[in-house]
């Protein structure tokens, strides 16, 4: 192989062989029967795949400045994959929203349940789940004895999603819904069962490892320490910042939040406060919809229209990526995310709304927001667009490739310009945007401040009352779990139990919660470098072709490209 894009192909093409379920979240045939190798040995073959990719990129002029781009984005991506897992980061991974324990479950809603052959193919992955399963505890205990286990909060909390996962807790069984779902009958539907049962059975007994096995060896300390979060920094963003310099500012951040959340708020109930304006918007009928179906729609329709109008105007949009469709999850965690479509767009790019057992009713306000981040011109077009360049990407670039700064970033930015276009001037909808934006810029704050244990400083406003300010003072006490918990739930307007998975979320996941509101604030500087460099001739619309035409990358190589064109 002579040139970059030839490494790459052949990098994705020989990864996906040792990764069923990445396969299946490409749409490749053949795999969707397997699960990944989650044993000491599978991760070492795949790390040792990703290191004479390296080495092999690294030997390599780029032809062009495609390639240079290409050159620059795996260079940084691959180098940082081998040194994690050099560091033991990938072999010890638990957490409550992306280990390989999640992945497991997963990988099933990225399944067809239509046809036999993929109903014989859902049967045969139930079935290797309990092996699955027994290559994590192995690989986790093999973790346990060089001294790096996940913190006690993440051992507990991942046992109790193996129970609601089997419905230990109340609600239905994923795995026997998974087959209710498939409406097969016959031979196949027997394997199915027992797949099912195969796959319940494991989970019970890995729920019970975690908590009789594994418990034991984890630390009740959830920091992480500098040398762990900076390296789990540098692989969100693809750059490396200044922790305490960005510490400051998401302080800086939430109190400007605070104020414009306060102006807005006097908008919709004038002279009232905050929590006047929230009970306002959670009490007009207008502003519900009833019934998980209804509210399906009602993202539907919203991203619809948003693909319509920004077509052709703001935003080059291909044929393709067109199509967004809006999907209730058959799991109930209580958040909102994205899938990418599958390399040929069989499958399209979907945006899922895991409803939290029990909610019927589903408030406009907040989520008009989420759906253009999400949607379009968030996740969608980003990651739908950068799958359709096959003229401009290689493979590696269109699929594999995924920076949480960049795409979280990316998202964020969006939700802005859709204020800016006049998308959110209704108060209500422009309220929600700003506590959404407060939630992300909380996470700056109590991710580096937990995982660093920094200081509060003084004449810092902790908040209090919803969000509006409080005058609580903690100057010169340094961030603990307990101090986070008081400070997301005095300044973020969310249910206390999505507010805790938050929490676990954080602290489970170093240096990923900050790379939204940090990648956001890279994106705008992007676009400022862009205006400065351009002057009377910059054009919005050909800031976002260019920019969207790098693909997902680091922050770094992406500023670096976008200051050369």
């Amino acid at each position: 192989m002579t040139s970059i894009n030839e490494i790459a192909e052949d990098y994705v093409a020989r990864y996906v062989e040792l990764d069923p379920q990445f396969a299946t979240d490409l749409g490749v045939p053949g795999h969707d029967h397997e699960l990944t190798d989650i044993s000491l040995e599978g991760f070492a073959a795949r790390n040792t795949l990703t290191a004479s990719t390296l080495a092999a990129i690294r030997a390599l002029e780029p032809a062009d400045e495609h390639e240079r781009v290409a050159k620059e984005a795996m260079e940084e991506r691959l180098a940082l994959a081998v040194e994690c897992y050099e560091a033991g980061d990938d072999t010890s991974s638990l957490n409550v929203i992306a280990s390989p324990l999640q992945s497991v479950r997963a990988v099933f809603d990225q399944m067809s349940t239509e046809g036999e052959e993929n109903h014989a193919n859902i049967a045969a992955r139930l079935a290797a789940v309990p092996a699955a399963l027994e290559q994590l505890k192995a690989t986790l205990l093999d973790s346990a004895a060089q001294g790096r286990t996940s913190a006690r909060r993440q051992v507990l909390a991942c046992a109790k999603q193996t129970q609601d996962w089997n419905g230990e807790r109340g609600g239905e069984s994923f795995w026997a819904g998974l087959v209710t779902r498939t409406g097969a009958t016959g031979a196949v539907r027997e394997d199915l069962d027992r797949g099912a049962a195969a796959a319940g059975a494991a989970t019970a007994d890995f729920g019970r490892f975690l908590t009789e096995e594994l418990l034991p060896s984890a630390p009740e300390k959830d920091a992480v320490g500098r040398e762990r979060y900076q390296r789990a920094s540098r692989e969100f963003l693809g750059d490396t910042v200044d922790l305490e310099e960005t510490y400051a500012w998401g302080l800086e951040e939430v109190a400007r939040l605070r104020a414009e959340m306060a102006l807005t708020a006097s908008r919709i109930v004038p002279g009232g406060g905050l929590k006047d304006a929230l009970a306002e918007l959670d009490s007009d009928p207008a502003r519900k919809i009833s019934g998980a179906d209804n509210f399906r729609a009602w993202m539907q329709d919203k991203s619809d229209a948003a693909v319509a109008e920004l077509a052709d105007v703001h935003f080059d949009i291909p044929d393709p990526v067109r199509r967004l469709e809006c999907m209730i999850a058959p799991t109930h965690d209580g958040v909102m995310y994205y899938t990418p479509p599958s390399e040929d767009f069989t499958r399209p790019g979907r945006m899922w709304w895991s409803v939290p057992e029990g909610q019927t009713e589903f408030a406009t306000w907040r989520e008009t927001t989420t759906v253009y981040h999400e949607g379009v011109p968030g996740h969608h077009l980003q990651c739908a667009q950068t799958a359709y360049r096959k003229d401009l990407l290689n493979r590696w670039q269109r699929s594999m490739c995924w920076v949480s700064g960049h795409g979280e970033g990316w998202a964020l930015y969006a939700e802005r310009l859709m204020d800016d276009l006049g998308y959110l001037s209704d108060p209500g909808d422009k309220l929600g945007m700003l506590d959404g934006q407060m939630m992300r810029a909380v996470r700056v704050v109590v991710d580096l401040g937990m995982h660093l244990e920094l200081e509060i400083p003084a004449g810092f406003d902790f908040g209090g009352g919803g969000g509006g300010g409080g005058g609580v003072d903690h100057a010169g006490e340094r961030w603990t779990p307990e101090l986070g918990w008081q400070f997301m739930t005095a300044n973020v307007n969310t249910e206390e139990a999505q507010l805790a998975f938050e929490l676990d979320r954080y602290l489970g996941w170093p240096g990923q919660a900050p790379a939204y509101k940090v990648g956001e604030r890279i994106w705008l500087q992007a676009r400022d470098d862009a205006k400065a460099r351009k002057g009377a001739e910059f054009d919005l619309k050909t800031f976002h072709r260019q920019a969207l035409d790098l693909g997902s990358i680091g922050l770094k190589p992406l500023r670096e490209a976008l200051g050369r064109l």
